[in-house]
């Protein structure tokens, strides 16, 4: 603006009127925080590590390390002009989350009635369904995972060249020692959950099977949500050389999903978090990546304890 009046000779009311420009924009400085550059520095490492995570789950990161910020500073940032100058950019910094496919229509029954369990407390449904995947060499190999429908909870994830209704069945003994019968078992009609076998042992453990309709995926919401996440933040971006690899990434990705992972459906809080992560302590992704703590931000997150009198 100065070097406009400089060289046009104009007062600097008809120069900002000529710009478009409130005048009030020349009074007034803008100016940083103090720890804006620490908080690029953490959002940017924590977008390199967690690449399919958008500016609301890395806000929940954030708060989790000890910073005291709120989603839209973060969006903010996320937004800003240095982030945005060309794609090409804007992947090497790590903030670009390419967009889904767009979603299917949905599948109704011929009536347009929906009757299912829906879970009302923890351990009450639980879902489970197949995923496939390939090795480097071009095999295949499947993975039986198991949710909790209420918790969000990974139970389980089960992986093998190939699974039957024996593995199904395996798992779910496992799975019910240790936490309990469920009320409900939700799946689709695949061979290996209609077996005579797995049924006839879920009634006699005290279980009920809940079957969705054929042609009907949405209806186990749950668990294809859960295939989705997996396939797009671990599936998509890893290669697995045998089943043994994939099943120790696997189960690091599931035990970071459980314990680390914000879910926006738990109001950005992760299911079975192991501890609580004091104030500037570090996240360990469940990948390989940077570890987020460069520089600590100036607000204390927790008020001093008062004193009795």
């Amino acid at each position: 603006m100065d070097k406009v009046k400089a060289e046009l000779r104009v007062s600097e009311r008809r120069a900002c009127a000529a710009l478009r420009q409130p005048r009030s924009t020349q009074r007034k400085p803008a100016r940083g925080r103090d720890d804006e550059a620490a908080l690029t520095a953490d959002i940017v490492e924590l977008a390199k590590a967690y690449g399919r995570y958008g500016y609301r789950r890395i806000t929940a990161l954030l708060r989790h390390a000890g910073w005291v910020v709120n989603a839209k500073r973060v969006q903010r940032i996320w937004r800003a002009d240095k982030f945005t100058q060309s794609a090409q950019q804007r992947d090497c910094e790590g903030l670009k989350v390419p967009q889904k496919h767009p979603k299917r229509g949905r599948l109704w029954l011929n009536d347009g009635s929906c009757v299912r369990p829906r879970a009302e407390r923890p351990n009450h449904v639980w879902s489970y369904d197949f995923v496939a995947d390939r090795t480097q060499d071009g095999r295949k190999f499947r993975m039986l995972c198991l949710i909790d429908e209420f918790t969000r909870e990974a139970l389980a994830i089960q992986v093998k060249r190939r699974l039957n209704a024996t593995d199904v069945l395996e798992t779910l003994a496992d799975l019910m020692i240790l936490r309990g019968t469920p009320a409900y078992v939700r799946s689709d009609n695949g061979p290996e959950f209609i077996a005579v076998a797995l049924r006839e042992w879920i009634a006699a453990v005290g279980s009920k099977t809940a079957y969705i309709e054929p042609g009907s995926p949405w209806e186990n919401g749950a668990c294809e949500s859960f295939n989705s996440n997996l396939r797009d933040e671990l599936l998509n971006g890893e290669l697995f050389f045998s089943p043994a690899e994939a099943q120790a990434m696997i189960e690091a990705w599931r035990r970071h999903f459980n314990a680390v992972r914000p879910h926006s459906s738990l109001g950005y809080r992760s299911p079975a978090p192991e501890t609580i992560i004091p104030c500037g302590g570090n996240i360990a992704p469940w990948a390989s990546a940077p570890a987020v703590g460069a520089a600590r931000p100036p607000t204390p997150t927790m008020a001093s304890e008062p004193a009795m009198h």
